[in-house]
C-alpha cells in the first residue's frame, strides 16, 4: 500500500480505480486503464506458522497515515494531502502518526457501486426516516459527504472438536387431583427427567468474519457484512487509487480471540442438539482448535458524516451491495404523535368494550 502514481496511458494525469469494473478511470479525458489481473490464488495461511514469520512478510508503512483527534480513527490520505476532514466523524482536526510495520493485505473486495449511486441511496435512505425532523431531509442531502474506504477484516478457517458434559431435561405429565368450588377435579401437570449427558461435537469453520477495525460503530458493521468473499480479487495497489485505507488496530492474535468467541456460541449450539430432549444444562464445553488458517483481506464502505443542529451524525453503504445502515436524528413531536395516537387508540377500545 505504498503512495504509487498511477499515470493515465494517454495523457499522463493522475488515475483512479472506476468501481465495478477492473479498470483505472481517467477523470480528464475519460481513458478506461485496465488493471492487469494476477493468477495468484487467495490462499488461507497458516496461523501458527504465520505468527513466527508475520514481521518477516510485513512490510513498512509508507503511506501517509493520519489520526483523528476527534474519535481517533486511523486512514491514509491520497496523493500529497496535509489535510482531510475525517471519514467516520467529519472533524478536520487531524494529525500525523509515524509509520508502523503491519500485515500486508493478500486479497481484497473491489468497489462495485460508484460515488454517485451511493448518492442516490443516501437520498433515498434520508426520505425514508419518517421519525426524523422534517428540516433534516433537505439539509443532509445538501450537507452530507460520502467518502469510498477499504476497511481491513481477519477470516479464520478451523476444524473444531468439542468435548462436553451436561444435563438432558425430558418432558413428561402426571395426573394431579385438586379442589376447585367444592369438586375434585384433575389436571395434567407438566415435569422434567434430568439425566446425565456427556459427548464429543465436530465443526468445520470456513471464513469467519472478525473487524480489524475498531472505529466502526459494531451495530452499523454488523449489518453491512453480507460480503461476497467467493469474489475476492489478488490485492494490487491499482484497486486502492482514489480511495482511503484504514489501517487494522484488531491484530491477527487478538482477531481469532473475537472468532473464537463467534465459534464459540455455535458450538455451544451444537452442543444442545447434540444432548438433545427438551431442555438441556451444559457444565463445560472444551474445545480443540485445529488447521488454524486465516485471510487478511480489505472490503468496500463508503462511509459519510453529516451535522444537524450541531450534532454529527454517520452512515455507511456496502461498496458492493448498496446495503445502508446508519443514524438520524429523531424528532420528539412525532414521537409525541405516536403515543398519543396509540393512547387514543387505547382509550377508544376500552370504551367500546364498556358499551358493549
Amino acid at each position: 500500500m505504498s503512495n504509487k502514481r498511477f499515470p493515465c496511458n494517454q495523457c499522463g494525469a493522475q488515475l483512479s480505480f472506476e468501481p465495478g469494473t477492473h479498470s483505472l478511470k481517467c477523470e480528464y479525458c475519460g481513458f478506461l486503464n485496465e488493471i492487469p489481473q494476477s493468477a495468484e490464488d487467495i490462499e488461507e495461511l497458516d496461523f501458527h506458522q504465520y505468527l513466527d514469520i508475520a514481521r518477516q512478510e510485513s512490510v513498512p508503512d509508507k503511506e501517509q497515515t493520519v489520526k483523528c483527534s476527534a474519535c481517533a480513527a486511523e486512514f491514509t490520505l491520497g496523493g500529497h494531502a496535509v489535510s482531510d476532514a475525517c471519514p467516520f466523524c467529519g472533524s478536520n482536526t487531524i494529525v500525523a502518526i509515524p509509520p508502523e510495520v503491519r500485515i500486508r493485505p493478500k486479497s481484497l473486495l473491489p468497489f462495485a457501486i460508484d460515488a454517485r449511486a451511493c448518492r442516490e441511496i443516501y437520498q433515498k435512505w434520508i426520505t425514508s426516516r419518517w421519525l426524523a425532523p422534517a428540516a433534516l431531509r433537505s439539509y443532509a442531502r445538501a450537507e452530507g459527504k460520502i467518502d469510498g474506504m477499504y476497511i481491513p477484516y481477519w477470516t479464520y478457517d478451523t476444524n473444531t472438536t468439542s468435548w462436553y458434559t451436561g444435563m438432558r431435561g425430558d418432558y413428561y405429565y402426571e395426573t394431579e387431583t385438586y379442589r376447585e368450588n367444592g369438586e375434585t377435579k384433575t389436571r395434567q401437570v407438566r415435569r422434567t427427567r434430568w439425566t446425565p449427558a456427556s459427548g464429543t461435537v465436530w465443526r468445520q469453520f470456513d471464513d469467519v468474519l472478525v473487524n480489524g477495525s475498531t472505529r466502526l460503530p459494531e451495530k452499523h458493521a454488523r449489518r453491512l457484512q453480507k460480503w461476497d468473499l467467493e469474489n475476492l480479487t489478488p490485492f494490487q495497489d491499482d484497486y486502492l487509487s482514489g480511495f482511503r485505507t484504514e489501517r487494522y488496530h484488531v491484530g491477527l492474535e487478538e482477531g481469532f480471540g473475537r472468532a473464537q468467541e463467534i465459534m464459540t456460541r455455535v458450538i455451544h449450539g451444537d452442543v444442545r442438539s447434540d444432548i438433545g430432549g427438551d431442555e438441556q444444562q451444559v457444565y463445560s464445553v472444551d474445545t480443540q482448535w485445529d488447521d488454524i488458517t486465516f485471510k487478511h483481506i480489505l472490503v468496500p464502505i463508503w462511509i459519510g458524516a453529516y451535522q444537524f443542529k450541531g450534532k454529527s451524525y454517520g452512515f455507511m453503504i456496502n461498496g458492493r451491495t448498496g446495503e445502508i445502515s446508519g443514524d438520524a436524528p429523531i424528532s420528539p413531536w412525532k414521537i409525541a404523535l405516536i403515543v398519543f395516537g396509540v393512547l387514543a387508540v387505547i382509550g377508544l377500545v376500552v370504551w367500546l368494550g364498556g358499551r358493549s
